[in-house]
């Protein structure tokens, strides 16, 4: 019996899909900081926590509004 293997960082084209964004949205966001990531070689790669911390700051300032 085999298990599923889970990723361990996403590509911004697997996070757009995740997050219901557009690939430009995602790369917007990690110019500007919002969303964490990491230069593997000439790819960017993003951890799933850094993932679910953009959704909880995301979730913060919704509301602290």
């Amino acid at each position: 019996m085999t298990r599923p293997l889970t990723p361990r960082w996403y590509s911004p084209a697997e996070v757009a899909v995740l997050l219901g964004f557009g690939i430009s949205k995602v790369k917007m966001k990690i110019a500007t900081g919002e969303l964490r990531s990491i230069k593997d070689g000439k790819y960017r790669r993003i951890l799933p926590e850094w993932v679910d911390d953009y959704i909880r700051d995301q979730i913060e300032r919704q509301e602290a509004a």
